[in-house]
């Protein structure tokens, strides 16, 4: 089957590789029809997050079930089912009590050894704890296979970002980072009934998505300057709710000066860089909190998918570049450049 695999920065390459089978009792093979390129994902093509040379990549898919292994109960074969980010084995403490990224069996897809979402086909460890069956009949659909893949991650990152900061009606929320997680994160909060949202981001076909989505308001400076214009708008005192999506020290220090006093900091941007733009005495006599880190989505799939369903929310307008699987590289550049928000990946 075909397959990305990396081999240096900015050496994407889309390979035949072996095709997946049933290893473990527990496993399941899905047959992709939708994946993405995540921003997450450049940091491994910039360079800046090690890879073996020939390691497969892509961590959001959904697809149809190919095979089983005999312990398998949830889903069978011909199930249209989406995968999280992670796999877990849906038993362990952490995912029962619904923190699915630290399971002690789980694991991220493109790991050294096991498949990468962006392929053909992907084994599947602990199907049952990891799968989530979605309507056979949305796989007509390419709309709506649009907006269940944002399932996967980017999605539940939004939302977990807004719960974490503590978005909820009557709030008012500021969303730090224009990319296809703090878009979803606009989603998410006007879903959770915030009152206000404030949108920083600085392209304008990304923050005219942040108005769709249901931002009231788009600041476009940066650094102090977007400090100064969020807290002209909300009286001096900055959001009750702010979103940190970006993962910078800039990023990270815009979104505690525009956090109003007894506020809160939902953060998942994958850190990087040397500083954390945290000051904890800042933080600490302005009683604001800090919440977030990996999105555990294989916990959020249930309570976001029967909205995604009906309509109610449509994320898929984050997908503005449609590739097949031989495009994969060119979209990996489009994304570094700025040209594409996010990389829908067919495999029909």
């Amino acid at each position: 089957m075909r397959a990305t695999t990396i081999h240096a920065p900015y050496d994407m390459r889309v390979e035949d590789v072996p095709e997946p089978v049933v290893q473990l009792p527990t496993d399941a093979v899905v047959r992709v029809l939708r994946a993405c390129i995540c921003g997450s994902d450049l940091w491994a093509y910039r360079g800046e997050a090690a890879r073996q040379p020939g390691q497969r990549i892509g961590h959001e898919f959904l697809g149809i079930v190919e095979e089983t292994g005999s312990e398998v109960g949830t889903v069978k074969r011909g199930d249209l089912v989406v995968a999280p980010f992670m796999w877990s084995d849906g038993v362990c403490d952490y995912c029962r009590e619904g923190l699915t990224t630290s399971c002690e069996h789980g694991g991220f897809w493109g790991s050294v050894g096991y498949d990468g979402g962006q392929g053909e086909a992907v084994r599947v460890p602990f199907a049952d704890g990891t799968l989530v069956r979605l309507p056979k009949e949305a796989a007509s659909d390419d709309h709506l296979l649009s907006a269940l893949l944002t399932l996967s991650d980017v999605l539940g990152t939004g939302h977990h970002a807004a719960l974490g900061a503590g978005a909820r009606p009557g709030a008012t929320v500021a969303v730090v980072g224009d990319g296809a997680v703090g878009l979803c994160a606009v989603l998410a909060a006007k879903r959770l009934g915030a009152e206000r949202i404030i949108a920083l981001g600085r392209h304008e076909v990304r923050t005219d998505i942040a108005r769709r989505f249901g931002a009231t308001d788009v600041v476009a400076e940066r650094g102090d300057a977007a400090v100064e214009a969020v807290r002209e708008l909300t009286r001096g005192q900055g959001a009750h709710a702010v979103v940190e999506a970006v993962g910078t020290e800039q990023s990270m220090r815009t979104a505690v000066n525009v956090t109003r006093d007894g506020g809160a900091i939902g953060f998942v941007g994958v850190p990087h860089g040397s500083g954390t733009g945290l000051d904890l005495g800042v933080m600490f006599d302005r009683n604001i909190a800090l919440r977030g880190g990996v999105a555990p989505v294989r916990a959020y799939i249930p309570d976001l998918l029967p909205d995604v369903l009906d309509g109610t929310i449509d994320p898929s307008p984050v997908f503005d570049m449609t590739v097949g699987i031989d495009g994969v590289p060119e979209g990996y550049k489009a994304m570094d450049q700025r040209i594409a928000l996010k990389v829908l990946v067919t495999n029909d």
